[in-house]
């Protein structure tokens, strides 16, 4: 666990509230209130990249996000206004521990790239981003769940302790503690990997 309370969003969550449903069932045109097609707008980025970090593979990556939304679309009513991005990151969380339970029984984890840029890169270039979306996804995916979380948020996301404290219901002094913790778990999985003179830098 990673969080020191559930918030009360995720207290009473059951297993079925993250079936994946199929794009016909999704609830946004229905409720024309808009709250969730705003949810969606304002949060989209966030919860992809989210998941990416925390181990759903770039294949499954937009079908994640979309079950993401869902879940929140279903949950309308119970996710408090101001309390969107809490309430997203917590259903990440479970959606990114089922699709990583699930990918050990596929053949192929790592089955695509992120999207291309808008300029082509050369075979090379392809082949070297590659190989160091690789190289972070196998080092975040050795770290503990409760150490993984704060070094994506803080230092992948961009977000401040404070920030990082609110979405993980703990602290900010814990958050800096987690985060000590995490900076020498990363440089001692990037050591084992590379080598000890090639582990210096962490990729951003």
């Amino acid at each position: 666990m990673i969080r020191e309370a559930n918030p009360p969003h995720e207290a009473d969550m059951e297993a079925a509230d993250t079936a994946l449903a199929s794009p016909a069932s999704l609830p946004f045109e229905r409720r024309e209130d808009g709250r969730i097609t705003a949810i969606v707008r304002d949060h989209h980025d966030f919860v992809w990249r989210l998941l990416r970090r925390l181990g759903v593979s770039a294949a499954f990556a937009e079908d994640a996000t979309q079950h993401v939304f869902c879940i929140a679309a279903r949950r309308i009513d119970d996710i408090a206004h101001g309390s969107e991005r809490s309430f997203l990151f917590g259903t990440a969380l479970r959606v990114a521990s089922d699709e990583r339970r699930s990918v050990r029984h596929r053949e192929h984890h790592h089955a695509a790239l992120d999207d291309l840029a808008s300029r082509e890169p050369s075979p090379e270039e392809l082949a070297d981003k590659r190989r160091k979306r690789q190289l972070l996804d196998e080092i975040l995916g050795a770290m503990p769940m409760e150490l993984r979380s704060v070094i994506v948020l803080f230092e992948l996301e961009g977000m401040t302790k404070v920030e990082v404290a609110e979405l993980l219901g703990i602290p900010a002094g814990t958050v800096m503690s987690r985060l000590r913790r995490a900076r020498e778990e990363f440089k001692a999985c990037a050591r084992r990997r590379l080598g000890p003179g090639r582990a210096g830098k962490r990729e951003r």
